[in-house]
């Protein structure tokens, strides 16, 4: 008889260190996502070389870099090291886009078990709980992700969000742009910094990607 054996994942290192600092999971196995989906280009193979090579560009460095903070503490997850898996990510866009990424994943390693999702909340404390199988995620990926399409059908209430937001952040008419554009007279950090206050929210973005939107948009001013 195989023996049980429960992967946790979750969005970023933030929450995995408050995590074990509080000892929220009494010592489960947990892994941290470090990634940000919702930012730069992609491709269909999950976790390849190519998907490496892509998202190091995306992120400004080196492929052995990428590789050790975003590769290597999901290793549980790519050797299949687990049984059960449990997903834990915020609301926002850029945890949203993440979580389709895993979910994709496990379609595409045709994992057959149930799935359970903890949606936190700011303090990364559990807010709801949804039970899901793997199956239409990597279809959805590659809709959304790589060909920018909403799907016909979301199930998951905050993923529909997150991804309705996802096609639309970067449009110039979106809520984002729209303040970026209105506040040309900041300085990039100044900016950043407001964008962090006003939308971090909805968007879940950092600094880092802030403060890229902001230098790519004032580039074709």
């Amino acid at each position: 008889m195989i023996q049980e054996k429960t992967l946790h994942i979750l969005n970023g290192q933030a929450m995995y260190n408050f995590y074990i600092e509080t000892d929220f999971l009494k010592g489960e196995l947990m892994v941290p996502f470090n990634e940000a989906m919702c930012y730069g280009s992609t491709c269909n193979d999950l976790f390849s070389p190519e998907f490496i090579d892509i998202r190091a560009k995306v992120h400004h460095v080196r492929r052995q870099q990428y590789t050790e903070h975003a590769i290597k503490p999901l290793l549980p997850l790519i050797n299949k090291e687990f049984t059960n898996i449990v997903l834990w990510f915020d609301a926002d866009m850029f945890c949203q886009i993440n979580l389709l990424t895993i979910l994709a994943w496990l379609d595409m390693a045709d994992y057959k078990e149930d799935i359970d999702i903890h949606i936190v909340g700011d303090q990364f404390e559990p807010v709801s709980h949804f039970r899901v199988a793997a199956k239409g995620y990597q279809a959805m990926y590659d809709q959304v992700l790589i060909h920018k399409r909403l799907p016909d059908q979301i199930e998951l209430s905050p993923l529909k969000k997150g991804i309705e937001l996802y096609l639309n952040y970067l449009n110039h008419d979106s809520d984002l742009m729209v303040y970026i554009q209105a506040h040309q007279d900041m300085s990039e950090n100044e900016l950043v910094l407001a964008l962090i206050d006003q939308f971090t929210g909805d968007y879940g973005l950092g600094d880092t990607q802030y403060l890229e939107i902001i230098k790519a948009q004032r580039q074709t001013k």
